[in-house]
């Protein structure tokens, strides 16, 4: 069993200019999971890059109010909603509320960089 606490999470910036703690990952658990699971922060009126990933996602959205792109169609998202992401679609995400936008993102199979491409 592995139990990780939020605030002994250290927070990396990632590519887009998010903050990211990843949660769960294969190489950071013993139990053979398949996926990751990590939360996002986008600061107010950023968005991530445009990208592909060859794995599926889950966004789940933890606070705030976002517009997230999937292909050539646009959400709006906040609290307490979820969006499935097809593997190799070209997405990003942006946060359009006057707070920081913050979600989780399960991916499946686990992230991978060599598995991201980014379009931009």
């Amino acid at each position: 069993m592995s139990i990780q606490k939020n605030s002994e999470v250290t927070s990396i910036d990632g590519n887009e200019g998010t903050k990211i703690k990843q949660y769960f990952h294969p190489h950071n658990t013993l139990n053979g999971i398949r996926f990751s699971l990590a939360q996002f922060t986008i600061k107010q009126g950023k968005r991530s890059l445009r990208h592909k990933v060859q794995s599926s996602e889950i966004y789940y959205i933890l606070e705030g109010n976002g517009n997230l792109r999937i292909n050539n169609e646009s959400f709006d998202v906040k609290k307490d909603d979820s969006a499935y992401v097809p593997p190799l679609s070209e997405q990003f995400i942006e946060n359009t509320g006057t707070s920081d936008l913050r979600f989780l993102c399960i991916v499946d199979p686990a992230w991978k960089p060599e598995d991201e491409i980014i379009l931009e």
